[in-house]
């Protein structure tokens, strides 16, 4: 499922510029359909001009029904009478989905204690470790995530340690109660001060199971985004 919200907040309308000549949530939806991983795929959405932008195309969308304050919640209001397995939470704002991380994300499930799995890639440039618009994720030895920030984490104190950071990807997969558990819990503090969704899950006792996967290309929450993910393209 692709949750499409069309008013973001850094960059309204988003979803719906050009980069090349799609549209960024065309781009999304047609390279997850292309790794031919799921049963369906659906962007759910509350815009529509982004409904009509994917069903003419082909596609499958949905409306939702109400509000959401996260992508989380508009996907499990869609997910909450279908009968399934697991879920894959892809951003909207995501174009360069490819399938073998999307694979590797899967493969978690099969240890049956993960409810929650997500992704990670290694920051090497200063200017990305220290730019808030770069989510930082810490994990334990066995991969799950200790914490999520928009501050560099882990703090470099000393200096003469090589440190390897990384950027939170904003691909989920859930068991199907996992996210209506999600859905049940209110906003929680940390969720609130960092504007990080997953902090919810830490926070009510849930780890995530993060996997490290290769460059992923460019998640559009800028102007700036966009610019770079034309050239990428």
């Amino acid at each position: 499922m692709i949750p499409a919200r069309y008013a973001a907040t850094r960059f309204p309308g988003k979803l719906m510029q050009l980069l090349g000549s799609k549209t960024v949530i065309r781009h999304t939806y047609d390279a997850t359909v292309a790794t031919h991983l799921f049963d369906e795929v659906i962007v759910v959405t509350d815009s529509e001009i982004i409904f009509a932008e994917i069903t003419a195309a082909g596609g499958k969308a949905l409306m939702s029904k109400q509000e959401h304050e996260s992508g989380s919640d508009r996907i499990a209001e869609a997910a909450a009478e279908m009968e399934v397995d697991i879920i894959v939470n892809v951003q909207g704002d995501t174009p360069f989905v490819k399938k073998e991380p999307l694979q590797k994300l899967l493969q978690q499930f099969d240890d049956a204690s993960v409810q929650v799995a997500s992704m990670m890639q290694v920051l090497t440039k200063q200017t990305e470790i220290d730019d808030p618009n770069f989510v930082k994720v810490a994990v334990d030895k066995n991969m799950n995530s200790l914490f999520f920030s928009r501050s560099v984490i882990p703090y470099p104190r000393d200096k003469e340690l090589s440190t390897v950071y990384y950027e939170h990807i904003g691909v989920y997969a859930f068991r199907k109660q996992a996210l209506m558990n999600f859905t049940q819990w209110p906003i929680s503090p940390l969720e609130a001060a960092e504007k990080i969704e997953c902090l919810r899950y830490l926070e009510n006792g849930m780890p995530l199971r993060m996997v490290v996967v290769n460059y992923m290309g460019v998640e559009i929450d800028t102007p700036e985004d966009l610019e770079r993910a034309a050239n990428l393209l």
